[in-house]
Order: structure tokens, then sequence, then C-alpha cells
């Protein structure tokens, strides 16, 4: 086993997350402290283990039901060290790094797709011997999720997608976001990426006031991170592009399905989250808004969404 994120001694845990909060609709007050988090799991298994064609990091905690946490685009497993320290006393919480961020290495692959995401976590998951997770994902992961449960029907207990978007074809607002986003990942090669995405924070919050959610939060997370190689960066922007025009179905999600998103994010997107709960035909549906939730609701209000989850998984028992 390789470790992967020593401990900080001098970073102080007293904002660390350590349970989840009721789901009544109020805001979490307590700052929280991700990396601190993090870095106070001491019974946290880290190590790597070979997906296909690359060696892909995760991060494992607890016994029970499994919780497996996919991370937004740009970002890495250690975005959900709320969650694993809040739900790893009652189940077996897994996160993970996906291919080129974190600590997984990227690969000679031109392109990437979600099908290609979905079989790394596939694989992941047949390493780690898991069986039928209930599985999380934001952003980017929540895109990878929808596609893992509609190539593995019979191997998931129940999904939870969170500010994410889905193959429902996009209106003009939709392309351009996606397409900004592809434009910003291009753009890495000559700027700067914290200037990047402090760029990106800006163009949310003129959108839609309260849009960025905790924006500083999210580049003291992706600033510990190595940095992800310019390449990667560009194949998994357009992985999440390509994801709307995709041959996914929704109709072939059928396990049960938590939704979830904040109610401050710009409205181009709140359509999308609201789309995506529209088309899982088949799958028993739970909407839940974020309590002022920018885009990354799981940064802006963690206690929210793992309460929710928490909820969401107790309730399929």
């Amino acid at each position: 086993m390789d470790e992967l994120h020593s401990a900080d001694p001098d970073r102080s845990t007293d904002d660390a997350v350590v349970s989840g909060a009721t789901t009544d609709g109020s805001p979490a007050t307590e700052s929280v402290d991700f990396l601190a988090t993090f870095d106070a799991l001491d019974d946290l298994e880290r190590g790597t283990v070979r997906t296909n064609d690359v060696d892909t990091a995760y991060y494992r905690r607890g016994s029970g039901p499994p919780v497996v946490f996919v991370h937004p685009l740009g970002m890495s497993g250690t975005v959900w060290a709320p969650q694993l320290a809040a739900l790893g006393d009652d189940y077996d919480v897994v996160a993970y790094d996906t291919r080129g961020h974190g600590h997984t290495g990227g690969s000679d692959v031109t392109s990437y797709d979600m099908h290609l995401y979905a079989s790394d976590l596939r694989a992941l998951l047949d390493a780690l011997d898991v069986d039928r997770p209930v599985i999380v994902g934001s952003s980017m992961g929540g895109a990878v999720v929808q596609q893992y449960a509609a190539t593995y029907p019979d191997d998931v207990a129940g999904v939870a997608l969170v500010d994410t978007f889905s193959t429902t074809p996009l209106g003009v607002r939709g392309r351009l976001v996606m397409g900004f986003v592809q434009v910003l990942a291009r753009l890495d090669r000559v700027v700067a990426y914290e200037t990047l995405n402090r760029f990106q924070m800006r163009v949310y919050e003129t959108l839609a006031p309260g849009s960025a959610g905790n924006g500083d939060a999210i580049l003291d997370l992706m600033a510990a991170d190595p940095p992800i190689a310019h390449r990667e960066l560009v194949k998994a922007a357009d992985a999440c592009a390509a994801f709307p025009r995709s041959d996914l179905d929704p109709a072939a999600i059928t396990a049960p399905t938590l939704v979830l998103y904040g109610d401050a994010i710009p409205g181009v997107l709140r359509e999308m989250s609201t789309r995506l709960a529209a088309t899982l035909l088949n799958a028993d549906v739970d909407v839940r808004v974020v309590p002022g939730g920018g885009h990354g609701s799981i940064v802006d209000d963690p206690r929210f969404v793992t309460a929710a989850i928490r909820e969401f998984v107790d309730g399929l028992a």
C-alpha cells in the first residue's frame, strides 16, 4: 500500500467536520477545514490499485454498507473528507482520485469519455471487493456515476447525483457553459491554473450572486493537490462537454436516486439538475435543494450534504 497524503501536525483540526447535520433547511454555520479533516483520519486506508492503464489512488474507511464517492473536475478525493469522517463510523466509505487527478496518474489515451471513467470505477470496486455500493458523484463525478449506473444497473444499490448534468440536449446557455469549461482547460497552458479558477468563480458570481459558494475553500483544495497535467485537464473537460451528447439513456438507471443541487446556482445549471431528475424515468428519485449552495454545494454545506446522503442510504436498508 502506498502512502499518499501524510498528516500535517501543524494543521488545526478544530474546524473539522465529524458528524452530519439535519436536513432542516438551515445552512451550516461552522467553517470546515477540509484538509485538516482529511489529515485527522488516522484510520483511513490510503493506497493505489491498477485500474485499466492507470494506478488509481483511493481512500477507504469504516465498515458496513458501502458508499463510494466520485469527485468533480479539477479536484480529488480529499473533497469528500467531511463524508469520510462523518460516515466512516457506520459505512464502508471509499473515495478515489479519477485518472489524471490528485495522486492518480494520467495515460497516453488520446481522449477520455464517461465510459472510460466508469470502467476505471468498475476496476477499482472489483479490486477493493466492494459489492453493490451506493455511489455519490458531484459535477463531473455525477456524470461518471450516471454512466456506471446505466452500464452496471445490477451492481448499484443507489445513486446520489450532486450539482451535475445529464445527457438531455442542452440549450444555447448550456452549450456555452460546457464550452467555457473547455476553453478554460486549454488556457491552462498559458495562464496559471489558480488564476483560471479564480476567474471561473468570478464569472459564476456575476451570473448569479452566491453561485461561487465557498470559492476560497475550493481553491485551497485544488492548490493542495498535485498539479493536473495540461493534457489530462483538457481530456477531462472534453469528456464533460461531450457527455450531454453521449449515447447514455437515463432510463437505463434503475437504482433509487438522490439529486442534490445548490439553490444559488445560475439558472442554466439549475435547469440541468431539474432536467436530470425528470429524465430518470425508471428510478425512484428524491430531489433536495442545498440551502445557500452554489455549484460546489459539497464544499458550501458539507453538513447538509452528508446528512442527506446518510438519510438516503439508511432509507435503502
